[in-house]
């Protein structure tokens, strides 16, 4: 039960930190951050998968290990009642949270979706929230089990089981979150459409190298090295970056920042 209330606060303060993390990247850009905040919503969730491991799954464990070394009994009338209410409120959360991801699937498998996924946000909630209900029930596992059998062992052994469950569910989404804060191309369909876009256009001979990278899971920076027509002249080229640009943005309103290097061919 100790292992749980840990759980439940770390919970509450990493839903604190997730909702600081949105606030904080929706900050417009300044002359310091001139592509604005959006990578602060990468970096809370990295903070919070530190702190389920850290808090979470390290004091779980260490509860775990001192009721093996001092193990005691009580009645578990009261923890049967505060686990009951507690698995309720979780449902409604984790239902909720998996109804927002839901549409983030798109057909796809849910480890699939999270691997495409830039708004670390919403898988954040919906792993922590399935990592409270496995705990709850291996809780109410330890208690109910140790009862029957006149083993107060299973209490501690309970809690070293939520404890690897939080780390594990930490490990993961520090990993998923790492690749989004050190910086993520977008998906290799977007990017086929954008390299699309640009050569369908009559003045473009060639679209040599292509760069993306999200600053959020809205906002994303292209750089672009394109080969014009030779003929063409400076305002022609112009005239030619505005219309890809234009057509790009049209199609894929989330690459906000667009950089195109222009080349003329020339002949020998």
């Amino acid at each position: 039960m100790l292992s749980e209330a840990i759980h439940s606060l770390v919970d509450t303060g990493n839903g604190a930190l997730l909702l600081l993390g949105l606030r904080q990247s929706q900050q417009p850009p300044d002359e310091d951050h001139p592509f604005g905040h959006g990578k602060e919503l990468y970096f809370w969730p990295l903070i919070v998968a530190i702190l389920v491991f850290s808090l979470g799954g390290g004091m779980s464990v260490y509860e775990g290990i001192t009721h093996l070394v001092h193990p005691h009994r009580g009645d578990p009338t009261w923890s049967y009642v505060v686990l009951g209410i507690a698995f309720a409120f979780e449902s409604v959360s984790a239902f909720l949270a998996f109804k927002a991801f839901r549409k983030e699937l798109k057909g796809a498998g849910v480890f699939a979706s999270i691997k495409r996924s830039k708004d670390p946000t919403t898988f954040t909630v919906v792993f922590e929230d399935s990592a409270a209900l496995a705990g709850l029930i291996v809780a109410f596992l330890g208690i109910l089990l140790g009862d029957l059998l006149d083993n107060p062992y299973l209490d501690g052994v309970a809690s070293i089981v939520i404890g690897v469950i939080l780390a594990a569910v930490a490990v993961f989404l520090a990993y998923e979150t790492k690749g989004l804060l050190i910086g993520e191309a977008v998906d290799p369909e977007t990017l086929a459409s954008v390299r699309s876009i640009a050569g369908d256009d009559d003045a473009v001979q060639k679209v040599r190298k292509s760069l993306t990278m999200h600053f959020g899971p809205h906002e994303v920076l292209l750089a672009l090295d394109v080969e014009f027509s030779p003929q063409l002249s400076a305002k022609e080229i112009g005239d030619a970056i505005n219309r890809v640009e234009t057509a790009i943005r049209t199609q894929h309103p989330e690459i906000r920042h667009i950089f195109i290097e222009a080349k003329a061919l020339t002949y020998p």
